[in-house]
């Protein structure tokens, strides 16, 4: 019997943790956990950050690589899913942001989380007209997951990543639009 315990704690409660990023209260409304964000530095003696590197499609169906890092000097990548409150909450002023800056300093890039390449699409098109989040929003595939999914415990979680591919830092939790500019512009004078 004791050889079942990590069996049925793989099995039932992870998963369970690992969807818990965006819940629902006893009130019935959404909630995130919103720590710090975590900033991510390599001192001149570590090996080199490993490089993000994908292939996937955008909601047009056009493909887009990992090279779309190199249009801009940094990249935000924001992680949402359909379901999820504080992600299409969030979702206007990174809309607004997206159109502030020009784009060769700054981008942002959506990652559907719950919705694969080949799936109905309508409801993301819906829900980012609806939302006015007009920046590229990619399709879920297994490129992406491994590239930047395989370490995300709920959404939104957004990503900072430099024009070489480099993820410098990482969000978990929705945030104000004068925080998300207060995080690129102190990334933006850093590089």
């Amino acid at each position: 019997m004791n050889r079942l315990y990590p069996v049925i704690f793989g099995v039932l409660v992870l998963p369970a943790l690992l969807l818990s990023g965006c819940t629902s209260d006893s009130s019935g409304k959404a909630s995130v956990s919103s720590p710090e964000p975590e900033t991510v530095s390599a001192a001149p003696t570590e090996p080199p950050a490993a490089q993000v590197s994908f292939e996937g499609t955008d909601l047009d169906g056009n493909p887009v690589s990992s090279a779309v890092f190199s249009q801009s000097k940094l990249t935000m990548v924001n992680v949402w899913a359909t379901y999820c409150n504080p992600c299409l909450r969030e979702m206007p002023e990174l809309g607004e942001l997206a159109a502030e800056y020009n784009a060769g300093e700054f981008q942002i890039i959506g990652i559907v989380s719950d919705v694969m390449e080949g799936a109905d699409q309508s409801q993301v098109e819906h829900l980012v007209q609806q939302t006015g989040a007009n920046y590229p929003h990619l399709l879920l595939n297994q490129s992406i997951y491994d590239a930047l999914l395989t370490d995300v415990s709920g959404v939104p979680t957004t990503f900072f990543i430099d024009e070489t591919g480099v993820v410098l830092g990482r969000v978990v939790g929705a945030r104000e639009k004068s925080v998300w500019k207060e995080i690129i512009n102190e990334l933006l004078a850093a590089e």
